[in-house]
């Protein structure tokens, strides 16, 4: 008898509604017991009674998949991640618990991935994808298949067009007015928004341990004699990031983006009046930095929607539709470095300011590159050494920048008492700013006399001599040499102009 086989890479299988209806019970009722043990409450010894309460029902409900020879392995692997959780809850025994829960499972319930990189791909995959099966399996449950789909269709777009509208909210104030608009108060009276996302989330975190599936190569085998493979029924994981939902998904996020770029449009290059009780310094501050999350969410979705190989990348709609969007978060991002310009000609410069604009443009940057992968057929390996290549080319141009001293003479120069505006200078930042601040920390004594008394002086003498020690030849810099030289030349100005006695 002749057989083909083929081998293939899954992770995705059909599901009978009737294994569901009974899970979906079970996590609703460890969401409700996260909620009791979490929610408003401080966290300690309950994260480590929810991990065994989670444990407990992953056996319960996969003891058919269970390798009993490694089950005690995997039962001593959970105990060591449990001890430093009851010893005392921190960032990182918070982290050996999730790694301990994780590989336990991983030992208990996948005995064929034997490597280190099998079961380090297969551990990504549970970490980072299986939080968001939920949404696909959950629906399975109702055995609707054309309503299923349709939610596939619309899940994605739905979702992320929701996460971009909040963004957007937070970044924007006029934005804010309009969502506040759609308020429905009888509703919100009795729903807590927060803790229903708060059970969405639990929901999603805890289906993966109830309803575990593993990534692993598949062998599918059909005998020539029996006929051809009768065809598989659609899945909704087919839906999830296929052609028709990112279609949907490009068509609602391009007006999305649309409206807050006419808004920036109008408020931010037009300088029209802002609705009252709002400022311009608000409407700044509040956009740079939720803006810049938008744009690399947004880019996040083009890598996945556009994968090499991908049913969109060869689109002759989807392909424009990627253009104008990835555009409009690049103007995005413009809007964001205008905000921030607006913010720092308010209330100064600081290393962290500097910090976001050079982090901002970098995102631009990436922005741009991403477009030029997909126009160029690139790999995605391209696009990661172009990015890093940038990255590395900032690096170093910021190495031989002397921040210090610019951004002291900034400060001085678009402080109140020489521009007229802006907020008065702020001594005592530019005294931490080390030595080579010196120069600008004199004009700005200069500009201010009453502030000459007291330990400023004596604080402004000992960064000059901190600067005349780094001159010694063991901590000598071009940089020091410089500024010496600098405040050598002022200090023999100063002596020349005064008359003699």
């Amino acid at each position: 008898m002749t057989s083909l086989a083929s081998t293939s890479t899954t992770d995705i299988q059909p599901i009978r509604p009737s294994a569901l209806s009974a899970k979906l019970p079970m996590a609703l009722l460890l969401a409700g017991l996260a909620d009791w043990l979490f929610y408003g409450q401080r966290i300690g010894l309950s994260l480590t009674l929810f991990a065994v309460a989670t444990a407990c029902v992953s056996v319960l409900f996969n003891h058919a998949a269970v390798d009993r020879r490694r089950a005690a392995i995997s039962g001593a692997i959970l105990v060591l991640g449990l001890v430093p959780a009851m010893e005392e809850l921190n960032t990182l025994s918070f982290l050996i618990l999730v790694a301990s829960l994780t590989i336990a499972l991983l030992l208990a319930t996948n005995p064929d991935t034997t490597g280190l990189t099998d079961r380090a791909r297969a551990l990504c995959n549970f970490l980072l994808l299986g939080p968001f099966r939920f949404f696909l399996d959950a629906p399975q449950a109702f055995n609707m298949s054309a309503f299923t789909r349709g939610i596939a269709l619309w899940l994605m777009p739905a979702v992320l067009g929701t996460v971009f509208i909040a963004l957007f909210a937070a970044a924007n104030p006029v934005i804010e007015q309009w969502v506040s608009l759609l308020n429905p108060k009888v509703m919100l009276d009795h729903v807590n928004m927060w803790r229903v996302l708060f059970w969405t989330l639990m929901l999603a975190l805890v289906w993966p341990f109830i309803h575990v599936r593993w990534r692993r190569r598949a062998v599918v085998a059909a005998a020539v004699a029996e006929g051809p493979v009768p065809p598989q029924p659609p899945l909704v994981s087919a839906e999830f990031l296929g052609p028709s939902t990112i279609l949907r998904s490009l068509i609602l996020f391009n007006l999305l983006f649309a409206a807050q770029s006419i808004l920036d449009g109008i408020y931010l290059w037009g300088h029209v009046a802002l609705p009252d009780n709002m400022t311009y310094a608000t409407y700044s501050h509040r956009g740079a930095y939720p803006l810049i999350a938008t744009a690399l969410l947004a880019a996040a979705f083009v890598l996945v929607a556009m994968r090499p190989g991908g049913p969109a990348e060869k689109s002759k709609v989807i392909r424009p539709l990627v253009y104008l969007w990835v555009g409009q978060n690049v103007l995005l991002v413009v809007s964001s470095i205008r905000r921030l310009d607006l913010y720092v000609d308010i209330y100064m410069l600081t290393y962290w300011r500097i910090a976001a604009f050079v982090w901002m443009g970098l995102v631009a940057l990436g922005l741009i590159l991403i477009v030029a992968r997909i126009a160029l057929d690139r790999s995605n390996q391209w696009l990661i050494g172009a990015n890093l290549a940038a990255l590395a080319i900032v690096l170093y141009g910021c190495s031989l920048v002397n921040f210090d001293a610019f951004i002291a003479d900034y400060n001085v120069v678009h402080s109140r008492e020489v521009s007229g505006k802006g907020v008065q200078i702020d001594i005592d930042y530019l005294l931490t700013l080390g030595p080579q601040a010196v120069p600008a920390i004199d004009k700005a004594i200069a500009l201010r006399p009453a502030v000459k008394e007291g330990c400023l002086v004596s604080r402004r003498d000992r960064l000059v001599e901190q600067q005349r020690q780094d001159l010694a030849w063991r901590s000598w810099g071009f940089r020091n040499w410089r500024l010496q030289r600098r405040l050598d030349a002022e200090a023999k100005a100063q002596a020349g102009s005064q008359p003699a006695s």
